[in-house]
């Protein structure tokens, strides 16, 4: 898999925004989270560092929602 846009584990879209050009100047996702050094290390190795990986993949959906959650109070 060569598309930026798209997760290396699953093939959906990583909702990258540095993978994007209209929003690489924001940080991704990825940047607010803890992401397992374990689920990385499960990827193969020719499939790290090529594209972020989506938030399902990652396993951090609950991070996610709760930091949505916070900015909404």
């Amino acid at each position: 898999m060569n598309d930026s846009t798209l997760c290396p584990a699953c093939g959906a879209r990583n909702h990258c925004s540095l993978a994007n050009p209209s929003s690489a100047t924001h940080d991704c996702w990825c940047y607010g989270v803890s992401i397992d050094p374990q689920v990385l290390e499960a990827l193969p190795a020719e499939l790290r560092d090529k594209a972020c990986l989506c938030p399902r993949c990652a396993q951090v959906e609950d991070q996610l929602q709760a930091a949505k959650d916070a900015a909404k109070r």
